[in-house]
């Protein structure tokens, strides 16, 4: 059976430009890494159920809170280095990120150490200007960014900034 996952892009316009919502994933794996590490939330979905439905869930296991109500624009999908599909739709949504709470994953750490701790699925939440997005975003998700803004019809090119909330 194929890996594949589903999520939602948030965004929301200001004055000068377009923002989206981006997560850092947690877990010792991550916790150095930065640039082409972050992702949109999103998480896999079983073959037969509906993508759409799968995103909202996982931008809530993710955040901790509700998927924002809204016109779900449909991005398509794009592909990973590692063979997953991620399917994916955008919403526009001025969302305040300083309540989000990721829920928790157990995994044995240190690896054959037969200890096992908890770690959060997400460790930070910001929101970062598109051409910021397309530095921090793993690879295989550019595509559905660049979609994003197609679909707008925005230029991408701002300056790169960021508004970040940590767990930590």
């Amino acid at each position: 059976m194929k890996k594949q996952s589903a999520g939602l892009l948030l965004y929301r316009k200001n004055s000068k430009t377009i923002e989206v919502l981006l997560i850092h994933p947690g877990g010792p794996f991550w916790a150095k890494k930065d640039q082409g590490a972050w992702s949109i939330p999103k998480g896999e979905f079983a073959e037969g159920e509906e993508a759409a439905s799968a995103a909202r869930r996982e931008f809530e296991e993710e955040l901790g809170m509700a998927a924002p109500e809204g016109t779900a624009i449909d991005l398509g999908n794009a592909k990973q280095s590692s063979g997953k599909v991620i399917y994916a739709w955008a919403i526009e949504a001025d969302l305040d990120i300083r309540q989000a709470k990721s829920n928790i994953f157990e995994m044995e750490w240190p690896p054959k150490s037969g200890k096992r701790q908890s770690f959060p699925e997400a460790d930070k939440f910001a929101w970062f200007s598109v051409a910021a997005a397309k530095q921090k975003l793993v690879k295989g998700q550019v595509p559905l960014l660049e979609q994003l803004i197609r679909v707008l019809g925005v230029a991408s090119e701002e300056p790169a900034t960021d508004a970040q909330t940590s767990l930590f």
